[in-house]
């Protein structure tokens, strides 16, 4: 990793190259029982934004940490964001029929399927991290930890707890902020504890803690994003099948709670909060930086 790369360039590198690891890392579609692997493939391959990859890559940048050491970890935390989508567009959830465009899983296979693929990535991901190459063992053991307790229900699947809990009424700002902090948050703060595992530097270091301040900043800010475009954004960029999804569903978000006006001058100003937290660093962090305006620029 170069920090003189623009990030363009760096963009579509690292979602080429974490494209070509999730596909070498995943069962081949015709391994036995094969209709999971084609269905686990289905949801992982072939789309979304790699916003977590990402943001490890370019938290290990900042780092100075190789791009080998990475591979494993970013593809782990993406395995889990894929097994969530999986799962909160079923029925009993958000009950989507698109996703990136395309048939969510559960329609264009089945519902049992989707589950199962859930639980097969879920899983698979700490398969992953066990088997990551150039840590230490403590390293993998720390990613495990951190990787277990940001998806659990003291991350995104308690975060997912209290959304559902919370169709049908309007929280107040301290409360919604909690919900996606744990919801979306959580796996973006996750992205850059493991580039921090991955360098070997604690957490409460000086680098440590501006990463974790940054890491915050943009989990709510791209959830604050995910509000305002699916009230104004474009359904051919979105892949949605509609606008105002979240509001006909009753589920409360910052759009209504602020007004789209506030609740874009809100982005902006966590956009301005993750920028601060990197005040110390140099054209090493440029990426990380490129990353959270791209978080609250984005149409999709």
């Amino acid at each position: 990793m170069s920090v003189a790369e623009s990030f363009a360039a760096f963009r579509e590198r690292i979602t080429t190259h974490t494209e070509r690891v999730l596909d070498q890392l995943l069962p081949p579609a015709d391994a036995f029982p094969a209709r999971l692997h084609d269905a686990m493939r289905y949801s992982v391959l072939g789309g979304g934004k790699r916003i977590r990859p990402l943001l490890t890559y370019a938290a290990g940048t900042a780092l100075g940490v190789h791009e080998s050491l990475l591979d494993h970890p970013a593809a782990a935390l993406e395995l889990i964001h894929a097994y969530s989508l999986v799962h909160d567009d079923l029925p009993a959830m958000d009950n989507d029929d698109l996703r990136r465009g395309r048939p969510t899983t559960h329609k264009a296979y089945d519902e049992a399927t989707a589950i199962l693929v859930g639980d097969a990535l879920l899983t698979e991901s700490f398969a992953v991290l066990a088997s990551a190459r150039g840590l230490a063992p403590r390293q993998q053991l720390r990613m495990v930890a951190t990787l277990a307790r940001a998806a659990g229900s003291h991350g995104m699947v308690g975060g997912q707890a209290l959304d559902l809990a919370a169709v049908g009424h309007q929280l107040l700002q301290p409360a919604l902020e909690q919900m996606h902090l744990l919801k979306t948050g959580m796996l973006l703060r996750c992205a850059v504890q493991l580039a921090l595992a991955a360098a070997d530097l604690a957490e409460d270091s000086r680098a440590g803690q501006a990463l974790i301040h940054y890491g915050d900043r943009i989990g709510l800010a791209f959830q604050v994003q995910d509000d305002i475009l699916d009230e104004i954004g474009d359904l051919q960029q979105t892949g949605k099948a509609r606008q105002g999804a979240d509001r006909e569903r009753q589920k409360p978000g910052f759009v209504s709670l602020l007004g789209l006006q506030q609740a874009q001058e809100y982005a902006a100003s966590l956009l301005q909060g993750a920028l601060d937290a990197l005040a110390d660093w140099g054209p090493e962090a440029n990426h990380l930086r490129a990353l959270a305006r791209l978080i609250v620029e984005r149409k999709q």
